[in-house]
C-alpha cells in the first residue's frame, strides 16, 4: 500500500509541474490569432477607437491580462518546484513544509484557474460582440491571415480542468498520506490498524 501511495504522490507532483508549464505555454499562445488578425488593424496604439476594423481594440485590451497571466504562470511553475524542494514527491512522512507546499499549490492552482476563466470569458465575449468580422474578412482575405476562430479562448477550459484536477489530486494525496501516517504510527504504538 505504501508503494502505491508513494508512486501516486510522485505522479501528482510531476503532474503539477507539467500543468504549470502548460499554463505558461498557454499564456504565450493565447494572443496568437489576435495578433495575426487584429494587430495591424490599429495603426495608432494611442488611439484605440480609431481602428480600421471595429472592435480591434480587444487585442490591446488583453495585453494587461496576458502580462499578469504570464507572470502568474511563472509563479505557478515556481510553486510546483516547491513540491520538489520540500521532497513532497518522495517523502515517506509529511512535515509542516509538505503541508505548506501542498496548500500553497492548491490555492495557487485554484486562484489562477478562476482568474483565467473569468478574464478569458470576458475577452471572448468582447471579441465576439465588438469585432466586425465582415470588415475584417474583406481586409485580410488576400493575405490569408483571416480567422474568426475562438480556439485560443476555448482551450482555457482544458487548462482550467487540468488545474482543478491537480488541485484535487494534491488534496487526495495529502489525505491519503495522513491516513497512511496514522496507520503507521498505530502499528508502531502496537495498536490494531483498521484499513
Amino acid at each position: 500500500m505504501y508503494k502505491k501511495q508513494m508512486t501516486f504522490q510522485r505522479v501528482v507532483c510531476f503532474l503539477a509541474l507539467f500543468v504549470s508549464v502548460l499554463c505558461f505555454l498557454y499564456s504565450l499562445g493565447i494572443m496568437t490569432d489576435l495578433y495575426d488578425t487584429l494587430y495591424a488593424m490599429i495603426s495608432d496604439p494611442n488611439d484605440l477607437d480609431n481602428a480600421k476594423v471595429a472592435g480591434a481594440r480587444v487585442y490591446y485590451d488583453m495585453q494587461g491580462f496576458n502580462r499578469v497571466f504570464l507572470r502568474a504562470s511563472i509563479g505557478l511553475i515556481l510553486l510546483s518546484c516547491l513540491l520538489f524542494l520540500t521532497n513532497t514527491h518522495s517523502r515517506r512522512k509529511y512535515y509542516i513544509g509538505n503541508l505548506v507546499s501542498t496548500a500553497v499549490n492548491v490555492i495557487g492552482e485554484c486562484a489562477l484557474g478562476f482568474y483565467i476563466h473569468t478574464q478569458v470569458e470576458m475577452y471572448k465575449n468582447q471579441y465576439l460582440t465588438t469585432v466586425d468580422f465582415e470588415q475584417l474578412r474583406r481586409r485580410l482575405e488576400r493575405k490569408g491571415t483571416y480567422t474568426d476562430s475562438t480556439f485560443w479562448f476555448d482551450i482555457h477550459y482544458l487548462v482550467l480542468a487540468l488545474l482543478i484536477l491537480v488541485a484535487v489530486l494534491l488534496i487526495v494525496n495529502f489525505v491519503w498520506k495522513k491516513k497512511m501516517m496514522r496507520g503507521e504510527q498505530a502499528l508502531l504504538d502496537g495498536k490494531e490498524v483498521i484499513a
